[in-house]
C-alpha cells in the first residue's frame, strides 16, 4: 500500500504537466508559446514585489535582533503558562505568521534540543501545518497586484492564524 502511494506521488507532477499540455492542445492553445510568454513576465513580477519582500525581511530581522521577540514570547508564556504550553510552541506561534524560513529554522532547533517525541516538537509540528506565513504572503500578493489599503485584511488574517494556532495546540494535546 505504501509503495503504491509513493509511486503515485512520483507521478503526480509529470501527469499534471502532461494533462496541461494535452488540455491546452485540445483547446487549440499554443502551449509552448504561452509558457514562454508567462516566463518572460516572471522577472518583471520579481522586480515589482522585491521592495515588499525586502521590507518584510528587514522588519522580521529587526524584530528578532532588537529583543522584542524575546520580550513578546516571555509575556505570552507568562500569560498562558497555566495551560502548560511549552515555551517552544509559544515561540513558533509568534514566528510562524512572520516568516516561513525562520519558523523552519526554529522547528529544526526545537527538534534537535527537545527530541522528536517531545510535546514541544509535536505541538510545534502541528502549528507549522496549521498557520500561514501571513506577512510574507501579504507582502508578496498585495505587492504583486499593488494593493496598499489593507484595513481589514491584516486583522482577519491574524485572527485566522490565532484560531489555527489554538486548534493546533488543542489537537496536539488531544493526540499526544
Amino acid at each position: 500500500m505504501i509503495e503504491s502511494i509513493e509511486y503515485l506521488s512520483l507521478l503526480i507532477i509529470p501527469l499534471f504537466i502532461l494533462f496541461t499540455v494535452l488540455y491546452g492542445t485540445a483547446k487549440k492553445v499554443r502551449v509552448y508559446d504561452s509558457f514562454v510568454a508567462g516566463a518572460k513576465e516572471g522577472p518583471a513580477i520579481i522586480l515589482k514585489i522585491f521592495p515588499y519582500l525586502l521590507t518584510i525581511f528587514v522588519a522580521i530581522k529587526g524584530f528578532q535582533a532588537s529583543g522584542a521577540f524575546d520580550v513578546l514570547r516571555d509575556a505570552f508564556y507568562r500569560v498562558f503558562g497555566f495551560l502548560n504550553i511549552p515555551i517552544e510552541a509559544v515561540s513558533m506561534a509568534i514566528i510562524k505568521p512572520l516568516s516561513g524560513s525562520a519558523s523552519t529554522a526554529l522547528f529544526t532547533d526545537i527538534v534537535q534540543t527537545t527530541g522528536a517525541d517531545s510535546m514541544a516538537t509535536q505541538m510545534t509540528a502541528v502549528i507549522m501545518g496549521s498557520a500561514e506565513t501571513t506577512f510574507y504572503v501579504l507582502a508578496v500578493y498585495l505587492g504583486a497586484v499593488g494593493i496598499k489599503k489593507t484595513r481589514y485584511l491584516v486583522p482577519v488574517c491574524l485572527l485566522a492564524d490565532f484560531i489555527g494556532i489554538v486548534v493546533a495546540i488543542t489537537v496536539a494535546r488531544w493526540f499526544f
